[in-house]
């Protein structure tokens, strides 16, 4: 067998499918709302690569220390032979475990880009001769079936993209992880916590304005898409502090009165000026919540590990 194998499980017109639909739901809707995934085209991965880096943005900084110091005690709790990563990208983070996991023997990364699951798993599968990789294009967030491999089975969710889910998504999408795995196996899952307001804006509205570049993206992937004809400039970021849900909320506001058109959809969306268009939410969490939306979904917290400066946390949970 190929040490590198890649399986397409989802349509090859799904994207577009995907972002009309998503457009054409969210700009109807009050408030109008645009789903985060439509930042990541080839310019928003460079801009959030660019985020990732910034004194502000602390999460990447913080979770790549906690899987340097702890890859080897996830190894050693969970034994896995099989590595699933969700929404793996170019799998950089990864390679601690991957180090870690010496009884390793397929790594399954997920994303929905083809591209840059080839790129990730044919270097990896280079590097590493004794490993499977068995590539999936699918989209994590809605129903999935894994490849046959050899447990136990280690699903990592990193990044602490769970927090951009609502509460009743995050419940569902948990179910179904939980569905994927046997008794035995194990999530590795991070979540960016609860901490200071202005150091929790800070990480979403930095002085260079890569975050708001980051955001603004969105209107040009629906501009050259779907033959829209959104203005940037037309419009300010706003990341926003919600105290009582406890998540970073990503605006864009509408600098003043305009009409978008959108052609291939047959559609005139009017803006109030100050109207404010739903980009992203972050949640941040607490121990005790994770702990619980966890036993919810038929998984049991063992191992909750931090940063040094407790600003972010890698949880492990077995299935029951």
């Amino acid at each position: 067998m190929s040490p590198f194998l890649i399986t397409r499980t989802l349509p090859e017109d799904a994207t577009d499918a995907a972002l009309r639909a998503d457009v054409l739901l969210g700009l109807t809707r009050t408030p109008k709302t645009l789903p985060p995934k439509w930042f990541y085209d080839a310019h928003g991965s460079d801009l959030f690569e660019q985020i990732t880096r910034l004194d502000e943005y602390y999460p990447t900084r913080a979770e790549r220390e906690i899987l340097v110091d702890r890859a080897t005690e996830v190894a050693a709790a969970t034994g896995a032979r099989t590595l699933v990563e969700l929404g793996s990208g170019s799998s950089e983070k990864t390679r601690h475990l991957l180090d870690a996991l010496t009884g390793l023997a397929t790594y399954v990364p997920v994303d929905v880009s083809e591209s840059a699951l080839t790129q990730a798993g044919q270097a990896l599968a280079a590097d590493r001769p004794g490993l499977q990789v068995h590539a999936l294009i699918a989209d994590f967030t809605a129903r999935m079936e894994l490849p046959d491999t050899p447990g136990p089975r280690l699903v990592a969710f990193l990044g602490g993209t769970i927090g951009n889910l609502l509460p009743a998504e995050r419940a569902e999408f948990l179910a179904h992880i939980r569905e994927l795995l046997s008794p035995g196996d194990a999530l590795l899952l991070g979540t960016d916590l609860v901490k200071d307001e202005q150091v929790l804006v800070r990480a979403y509205d930095d002085a260079a304005g890569v975050t708001a570049a980051f955001n603004k993206n969105v209107l040009a992937v629906v501009d050259r898409e779907l033959g829209a004809d959104f203005a940037p400039d037309a419009f300010d970021h706003v990341a926003l502090w919600d105290r009582e849900h406890e998540w970073i909320e990503m605006r864009l506001r509408s600098r003043v009165a305009q009409t978008v058109k959108i052609p291939v959809l047959d559609l005139a969306v009017d803006f109030a000026a100050g109207e404010e268009l739903h980009t992203e939410i972050s949640a941040k969490f607490r121990k005790d919540g994770v702990r619980s939306e966890l036993s919810a979904a038929g998984l049991e917290l063992s191992h909750w590990w931090t940063d040094r400066e407790g600003r972010f946390a890698l949880s492990l949970s077995m299935a029951r």
